[in-house]
């Protein structure tokens, strides 16, 4: 493994198996958004689909991916051979999501690696910073034909958005006229339990025609690919107390009839270059159509027969989109005790309510008891939500109890 210095290069010929490569980043004291730009020969992205962030997490060619490897709080995983020939630089670049400047950074590292071989490492600090608002930390950038690494560490004054412009890019606004397609920022990260964010609904005849929840995890590095198989649950809390539940592949549910759920499918596993995404298509009419607020309980579940692991070393979390707006709830589950913890199976990564007029989403973080397998249980709190993890084992592949089956000092009225 070679530590490198700002400036030093590195011919990858010879050093990786093939063209395929990770490049994990670690970073302390600030929340940082972080972009892959793909640039042409003219160092401008002429193609707005190669810039690789959190709103597009992969190059239509499949060459650049968003994908932390394990150890890492984010990454990009690279197939270069996958590239077409007009992208001949990658900038990997890191740009503060909020109010601070790069020299409150606390410790970086860029590290890159082959599969599980760490070829190289770049550390950078704040020290090395002052006002700036984003840093290019790395490129990748091709020579005689070969592909090459360089360390950059070079502060940048502005943002993300600035960085996008810079390289010839585009972001839209609020309501970008129709004309080509712009690069949208928009994103909002909750972060902590009780932080939430309402999203208006759309009303009219061009309003988004649907609210789109993702769940996405990443390979825990055990080497154990059985035990990577996480299945998003959605809990539906109607107004009159009742509860649905959504979850693939047995009740996967429907979007345009009860329950204006659908879940679109189950994901395996993820793997060490594939992170594993579940998607939700919720109605956005889902409280015209119950009469009334509806609540929504988001959580990952790993089930007993997949053998024992933290689900927390997976990094779950959930992006919700609905139209231009996007929240992401990336709780650190690994900051919590009992998420560390491996025989904790169920993670509640968010909750909603949904009004006639607007979603009010939160993260949570909550997890269910060691050896538990209980249904994560909604109930009405005045017009909150209350969280309890009482309700009945409702998983894939096995009976639904019966509600006279449930608890008989709390009783709870489920919908099959």
């Amino acid at each position: 493994m070679e530590n490198l210095i700002k400036g030093q290069r590195l011919a990858l010929s010879g050093l990786v198996t093939g063209n395929a490569l990770q490049l994990g980043i670690s970073s302390a004291g600030l929340a940082l958004d972080f972009a892959c730009f793909g640039l042409d020969a003219n160092g401008k992205l002429s193609d707005d689909r190669y810039m690789t962030f959190f709103n597009q997490p992969r190059t239509p060619c499949g060459g650049v991916e968003a994908a932390a490897p394990s150890g890492d709080a984010a990454g990009f995983s690279y197939q270069l051979d996958r590239l077409p020939a007009s992208i001949e630089r990658l900038v990997v670049t890191a740009a503060i999501d909020g109010a601070a400047t790069m020299a409150q950074l606390g410790s970086g590292c860029l590290r890159l690696l082959d599969g599980a071989r760490e070829l190289a490492r770049f550390a950078y600090a704040g020290t090395d910073f002052a006002q700036e608002k984003a840093v290019m930390l790395g490129e990748f950038y091709r020579k005689d034909g070969a592909w090459r690494f360089m360390a950059v560490g070079q502060g940048f004054n502005g943002g993300l958005d600035a960085l996008v412009a810079h390289f010839g890019g585009e972001v839209a606004q609020a309501a970008p006229a129709p004309v080509a397609p712009k690069i949208s920022l928009s994103k909002i990260s909750l972060t902590k339990a009780g932080q939430t964010h309402r999203v208006s609904l759309e009303k009219g005849a061009g309003a988004p025609k649907k609210l789109t929840v993702k769940a996405t995890w990443t390979d825990n590095g055990d080497g154990d690919d059985d035990n990577d198989d996480l299945d998003l649950r959605v809990g539906v809390l109607l107004p009159n107390g009742q509860m649905r539940f959504i979850q693939a592949p047995d009740t996967a549910g429907s979007f345009d009839s009860m329950p204006y759920v659908r879940h679109l499918g189950d994901v395996a596993g993820a793997s060490g270059k594939e992170p594993a995404t579940e998607t939700v298509e919720v109605n956005p009419a889902l409280a015209q159509h119950y009469g009334g607020t509806v609540g929504l309980v988001f959580s990952v579940y790993s089930a007993l027969a997949n053998g024992a692991v933290s689900v927390a070393s997976m990094r779950p979390k959930m992006v919700m989109q609905y139209g231009e707006q996007i929240v992401e709830c990336a709780f650190d589950f690994r900051l919590s005790k009992a998420a560390e913890d491996d025989s904790v199976y169920t993670y509640v990564i968010g909750l909603a309510r949904i009004t006639p007029d607007s979603i009010i989403l939160e993260p949570s973080g909550r997890t269910s008891p060691p050896d538990s397998e209980a249904t994560p249980w909604l109930s009405w709190q005045g017009e909150g939500l209350q969280l309890a993890f009482n309700g009945p084992v409702v998983f894939k592949g096995e009976d639904k109890d019966d509600e006279d089956d449930f608890n008989a000092d709390n009783p709870r009225r489920y919908i099959a």
